[in-house]
């Protein structure tokens, strides 16, 4: 077996499913989750801004570790899967996408294009609990009870850039930061676009291109 798996980035504008999607690759391909949040934010906080709010997921397999040395990381798993769950994507800036060149060397980007009318109902619909960064989504992913996180029992709150009013700006910012960084991974040859309303439509196609790259540990029934 390769040492090198995958080395991959989901992007996405603010609730197009990367979370979900990322969740499904880790678990489909054996892919071992590491809260690595903090190790990214110390990589990049030289080169392209940090992401305050998000949550970057790195995986390995089948037993990753990663460590920071210096502005530089390390891994000594087989593989990894980037997303940023809660933020704008990562990377959400060119200057981002220049600073992961020089952590590693991508193997793929998939790009989740979800139309604009879809987007605004989703983060509109959308809450938070706010320690540990879980997602509710009012109207296919609620809560058992509502207003309450379904593991801490405390109280869920929406983001002030999720109410409707702030949506329209939000997802034109991340347009214009994003347009730069799918144009240079389009010019490199390894953007894989997937566009639709429904994460459960665009995500056989992206196990159809991960099982091209990679072996599944679950068939895509299975899921």
């Amino acid at each position: 077996m390769a040492s090198k798996l995958l080395r991959a980035v989901v992007l996405g504008p603010p609730g197009s499913g990367k979370g979900t999607v990322c969740e499904r690759i880790a678990r489909s391909f054996g892919l071992q989750h590491l809260s690595s949040g903090q190790f990214l934010r110390e990589s990049l906080g030289g080169g392209g801004g940090e992401c305050p709010r998000g949550r970057p997921v790195v995986g390995g397999r089948p037993q990753p570790r990663a460590s920071s040395t210096g502005r530089r990381w390390e891994w000594d798993g087989d593989g990894a899967l980037f997303c940023c769950g809660a933020c704008t994507g990562f990377p959400r800036t060119l200057g981002q996408a220049e600073a992961l060149d020089r952590i590693c060397e991508l193997d793929l980007v998939i790009s989740l294009n979800i139309p604009f009318e879809t987007l605004k109902d989703r983060l509109s619909a959308r809450w938070v609990h706010p320690a540990s960064g879980r997602v509710y989504n009012m109207d296919f992913n609620p809560p058992n009870v509502q207003g309450i996180d379904d593991l801490t029992g405390e109280p869920l709150v929406q983001r002030e850039d999720d109410k409707p009013e702030a949506v329209a700006a939000r997802l034109r910012k991340y347009k214009d930061a994003a347009k730069p960084v799918i144009e240079l991974y389009k010019s490199r040859g390894i953007l894989h676009s997937f566009s639709g309303t429904e994460t459960n439509k665009i995500w056989p196609y992206v196990y159809t291109l991960l099982s091209s790259k990679i072996p599944p540990v679950l068939l895509d029934e299975e899921n």
